[in-house]
């Protein structure tokens, strides 16, 4: 069949490590044979990074911003074994905080489906997704070693020169420092986007915080959600059935634990990182899990919410076979076409996307699939096959549905 034609470019962020491996393989084997794709490239593997003193992440994130929407791979966020590693000139910031910061928007994960991986949480019948704040928090964090005795303060200085200072702690033994903020507009954006979502796909919102021991930090979070619903979205809510519900974020955890799914959990950011991995490998795998940015102006970058799979690039470096599971990273490029499509009004491409999935779906349905799968699912005689030879399954289905179409 003749390829499917792109009008407008997504943009494209290649990544590190295994993940990187398996981009390149995803590109030859499921999109290029069948997609004249058009993408606006950019390097992110970690050494690039460190040629262009990290330049080439906000550049990306400036296109997301001109094209509206991206695909990234999973990237180093690196640590001081690392800098050593790739001998670094520094260590640099997540690029995913990097980019957030500057889309300024909400993170939506959501556990991938399919029959045979059933979730280790028996009562849990319906997705959680996640929805992550994208600014701040301990992201944009400023922190430094107090290697002598003395005292820290939180200080403030207006544009008048006027003065705010509180004791944070009073050292009489070296220890370390650590500053977070964020921005109201931030947090409104973030509250807007969670009611919004909850309210588009008919789900309940959930939100948790620490007000009781961050009573200012974690209270305005509180105060802004609660304006913002209030004010905005509690009669459409009562409309369509739904509701939203804050609690305090421990309250939250145990309530999740106990339900049956099928809400929109609301984190910070750095809560949402860490609840976001709970849930997909509870559902799971790690690399069973969309994971979408949404800007308050309308960008949209998908990724895999998973790392770099770092043990399996060392083996694959080594000659060695890995069994890599590829799913997440397959419905992020899956999602970045989806809403090229729908945006561009290519009806083509937005079906070639969804029988991308359903491919991917059926392959694991039918017994084939990566070694982590085949370790949980309740489908007898699973065949475990290599990163390669998974993805090539993959493709032996997406030709016949799209033959089918």
């Amino acid at each position: 069949m003749d390829k499917i034609t792109m009008t407008v470019p997504l943009v494209e962020m290649d990544g590190d490590e295994m993940t990187r491996i398996l981009w390149q393989m995803i590109k030859d084997e499921l999109l290029l044979p069948f997609v004249d794709l058009k993408t606006e490239y950019y390097d992110l593997g970690l050494k690039h990074r460190d040629e262009t003193d990290d330049k080439v992440t906000s550049e990306a994130a400036m296109a997301t911003k001109k094209y509206g929407v991206a695909v990234k791979c999973a990237t180093i966020t690196p640590n001081k074994a690392r800098v050593e590693e790739y001998n670094l000139k520094r260590t640099y910031p997540s690029p995913n905080g990097t980019i957030r910061a500057i889309l300024d928007g909400t993170v939506f994960r959501a556990p991938i489906i399919v029959r045979g991986i059933e979730p280790c949480v028996r009562n849990w019948k319906k997705p959680i997704t996640i929805a992550r704040h994208a600014y701040g928090d301990v992201y944009k964090n400023t922190e430094f070693l107090v290697d002598r005795p003395g005292t820290a303060y939180l200080v403030f200085e207006d544009e008048e020169g006027n003065t705010r200072k509180e004791v944070i702690h009073h050292f009489d033994q070296p220890g370390v420092l650590h500053g977070e903020h964020n921005l109201d507009s931030s947090i409104r954006s973030f509250a807007r986007s969670c009611l919004s979502y909850g309210l588009d796909t008919r789900q309940d919102v959930w939100f948790g915080c620490k007000d009781t021991i961050s009573k200012t930090y974690d209270g305005r979070f509180k105060e802004i959600f609660a304006e913002i619903f209030d004010a905005e979205y509690k009669e459409k809510y009562e409309a369509a059935g739904i509701s939203y519900f804050y609690s305090l974020i421990d309250d939250i955890v145990a309530r999740v634990m106990k339900s049956e799914g099928g809400m929109i959990w609301a984190c910070q950011n750095y809560d949402g990182d860490v609840m976001s991995d709970m849930i997909s490998s509870a559902f799971g795998s790690l690399a069973m899990m969309t994971s979408v940015l949404v800007s308050p102006d309308g960008c949209w970058e998908y990724e895999a919410a998973h790392g770099t799979v770092q043990r399996h690039y060392y083996k694959h470096l080594a000659g060695e076979e890995t069994s890599t599971n590829s799913v997440a990273t397959i419905f992020a490029w899956s999602g970045a076409l989806k809403k090229r499509g729908e945006l561009d009004g290519n009806a083509r491409l937005s079906a070639f996307a969804d029988a991308l999935e359903k491919s991917t779906l059926n392959t694991i349905e039918e017994g084939y699939m990566t070694k982590d799968l085949a370790l949980i699912t309740s489908l007898e005689n699973p065949v475990v096959q290599n990163s390669r030879d998974f993805i090539l399954a993959i493709r032996s289905r997406l030709e016949k549905i799209l033959e089918e179409a």
